[in-house]
């Protein structure tokens, strides 16, 4: 371990800057990881990145998360070969029959999903993103609605994996109300500012009652005139995968789902666009009966069983992959030829999120090792003081959090430190422990290399970068105004 004071900036630095300006993430995050390595090895650099790596590959989350991400995205395949995915955006459309209709069970689906924001952004980018397509909604605009209600959502509903958490942390501090972490928490969540600001942003968004802004606005302008939904720079390999048709293609029509699936691509008319061609093609097929239930039954069975199993994703995902199989065999829609080639697939769909995810985990070892964290709170402590505490807390975590990609284990860290200076302050602990719980939302619903961006980009198919810079804006929105809420409370000694 070594200490390079505010060096220690550097890797995350150098991640944001090459991002933004090659819009390359996987090509920023290795930069930021190489930087990070010069740093705690010097001339031994690649020593010192091989050593990171299986550190990295061999931290438990990492292993845990890499298996649900493979998992589904063999789920995902099966959805997409057995023509599921489009049977059920079929059935969906005969109720969802406008573009409001269509964002606004997207995020009502978000609400409903609030036990777990992994859960929460995997479920509904995979099955949404087919019925807001036909409405021209931009997949920026779908994926903006999830991240600002995942884990906002999660902080807020005490029944959470994240609020279950947050809780035990308390009571370790000694913060309990009626005995235990649990009622302290309760108190905190009218407090957890972000998370309901947040919410009520990715509503009004929804509703289209929201101003557009930044990069949002200028994809929900381009998908207006052109019915384009993917971002600028989508390639023609990202389109396809997505079933979506190149901007050069002509429009076609969907063959019948299953192992003999295609596309046949017939003469547009004259009038039609190119742009146009790729909206059509990523609108769902019609059906005579579509079978919504070949998608919906192994969603619930995942849903149901993450839940039962103590919040555990992993076990969700599989059971749900045990369900898919068995129903799609049955009904011939694959044989299982055509199981085995969708799983090969499906794994291979994931590889650049399983690197990307490693890299960032790689990330947060070096930022441990490089002591970031106690840089920035030795930097800002002097500051952390009387009513101002809640609102430096909140600043302090929602930055580190957005910086560096550590949500849990920020809380981990930081709650320790911000509980015993709140009673040395005479400051309402549960206020300053809401404030972290708010900084690592925040964190959480913006960061580029974060598990949640990641893991949302992937379900809606679009590129971490393209999510973040939409996302930014109205989480900045949700970041003042919380950070102007936390100022008031402490001035007013709450």
């Amino acid at each position: 371990m070594q200490d390079v004071g505010a060096l220690a900036l550097l890797p995350v630095v150098i991640i944001l800057v090459v991002a933004v300006l090659t819009r390359r993430t996987l090509f920023a995050m290795l930069c930021g990881t190489l930087a990070g390595a010069v740093l705690l090895g010097g001339w031994e650099f690649f020593d010192s990145w091989i050593g990171y790596f299986g550190t990295a590959m061999a931290d438990e989350t990492l292993q845990w998360l890499m298996l649900v991400v493979v998992l589904f995205g063999i789920l995902i395949t099966l959805f997409e070969r057995s023509g599921a995915v489009r049977e059920f955006a079929a059935w969906a459309e005969r109720f969802v029959n406008s573009r409001r209709k269509s964002t606004v069970l997207s995020f009502l689906l978000s609400i409903v999903l609030f036990v777990d924001d992994y859960l929460n952004v995997l479920t509904v980018g995979t099955s949404m993103k087919a019925v807001t397509d036909r409405y021209n909604v931009p997949r920026t605009e779908l994926g903006t609605i999830m991240k600002m209600t995942a884990a906002p959502i999660a902080v807020i509903v005490p029944f959470s994996t994240w609020a279950l958490f947050f809780a035990g942390l308390l009571e370790a501090q000694g913060v309990t109300a009626n005995g235990s972490g649990f009622g302290a928490y309760l108190q905190a969540i009218p407090f957890i500012f972000f998370g309901w600001i947040a919410i009520a942003i990715a509503a009004l968004v929804a509703f289209g009652w929201f101003p557009k802004l930044g990069a949002l606005k200028k994809d929900i302008a381009r998908a207006d005139a052109t019915g384009d939904v993917f971002p600028v720079g989508t390639t023609a390999e990202e389109r396809e995968a997505e079933g979506g048709l190149p901007l050069n293609a002509e429009v076609g029509e969907f063959a019948v789902a299953g192992d003999d699936a295609g596309r046949a691509v017939a003469s547009a008319p004259e009038t039609a666009t190119a742009a146009t061609a790729t909206a059509v093609a990523t609108r769902a097929p019609e059906y005579a009966k579509p079978r919504p239930w070949n998608f919906l039954v192994p969603i619930a069975v995942m849903i149901a069983v993450t839940i039962l199993t103590e919040v555990d994703v992993l076990k969700g995902t599989v059971a749900a992959l045990i369900v898919a199989i068995v129903m799609y065999t049955v009904q011939r829609r694959l044989k299982i030829k055509g199981v085995l080639e969708a799983a090969f697939d499906g794994v291979g769909s994931m590889l650049f999120v399983i690197v990307l995810t490693a890299l960032a985990f790689m990330v947060q070892h070096m930022n441990i090792d490089l002591h970031l964290a106690d840089w920035v709170i030795d930097a800002t402590q002097p500051v952390m003081s009387g009513a101002l505490l809640p609102a430096m807390v909140f600043l302090v975590c929602g930055v580190y959090a957005y910086a560096t990609g550590s949500f849990w284990d920020l809380a981990a860290v930081i709650t320790p430190i911000v509980i015993p200076l709140a009673f040395a302050m005479d400051v309402n602990p549960i206020i300053a422990g809401a404030a972290v719980f708010s900084g690592a939302a925040l964190g959480s619903t913006t960061c580029l290399y974060g598990d949640g961006i990641i893991l949302a980009s992937r379900s809606t198919g679009i590129k971490p970068l393209n999510l973040m810079t939409a996302i930014l804006p109205y989480a900045a929105v949700a970041a003042v105004a919380s950070l102007v809420l936390y100022l008031i409370v402490g001035f007013a000694g709450v």
